[in-house]
């Protein structure tokens, strides 16, 4: 059965896939607040559309500040927070060897203290419901070795490790903690790859195509919208590449 109404918290929305997931909520029924870095065409016309279903705000996902005050926002202005979705991250193509430090530092605070942080401001206003659902979108880097995205793929196995904990934390206060892990897929993170490394991806994975937005919905919709007992898994969302 879907759950419908919910209060849905989704970082980084403005767009690419967390802006793809907010659709779906809100085409589902639900109401749906998100922060960004950024503010785009495509937020105006989700405001405009939804109106009061709708709650954009420029917020920097590593200022915990603020991260609070617009958490403490949403729940009194959608009567409580449902689910959060941790979709804010930042990629890297690159050797370790030759990364700087301001890039490793950056991907660390998007990919690491970001989450944690909205993670944390939400679960406090989850204990009391005594429900809610936890998301993050993690990657098959988190579990799989990829040259060139060594520090991308630490922050996704901090979320793969972050979740098994965090569900034995809280789970029996009714809250499930999961991640969705996507393989490669078209998004400005794989944008860095070559058509042609692009075109071997896809013919080493078994089911003989790359994840869209839309498998990846149905997966986080699953985690978040249903009534399920699946807790502290990382769900792979990848073809089978990684079998």
């Amino acid at each position: 059965m879907y759950t419908r109404n919910q209060s849905i918290i989704v970082s980084g929305g403005s767009r690419g896939l967390g802006l793809y997931l907010i659709e779906r909520f809100l085409e589902n029924g639900n109401r749906v607040a998100t922060f960004a870095r950024s503010h785009t065409p495509a937020v105006d016309h989700l405001a405009e559309t939804y109106k009061d279903a709708y709650h954009f705000k420029s917020v920097d996902a590593v200022d915990a500040n603020a991260v609070n005050a617009f958490v403490n926002d949403v729940h009194k202005r959608f009567g409580g927070i449902d689910s959060v979705v941790n979709n804010a991250a930042i990629g890297q193509d690159q050797l370790l060897i030759h990364a700087n430090m301001d890039t490793i530092r950056q991907i660390v605070d998007i990919n690491i203290v970001g989450p944690t942080i909205l993670t944390r401001a939400a679960i406090k206003k989850m204990l009391p419901q005594g429900h809610g659902n936890i998301c993050s979108i993690s990657s098959i880097c988190g579990s799989r070795g990829y040259a060139g995205l060594s520090v991308y793929a630490g922050s996704k196995g901090y979320l793969d490790a972050m979740t098994r904990s965090l569900a034995r934390e809280v789970g029996e206060a009714g809250i499930m903690v999961n991640c969705v892990a996507p393989g490669f897929f078209e998004s400005e993170m794989s944008s860095v790859l070559l058509p042609e490394q692009m075109a071997t991806i896809q013919r080493r994975t078994p089911s003989g195509k790359l994840s869209s937005d839309e498998n990846i919905w149905h997966v986080v919709d699953l985690v978040v919208g249903r009534k399920t007992n699946i807790q502290g898994q990382v769900l792979f969302v990848d073809g089978g590449i990684t079998i």
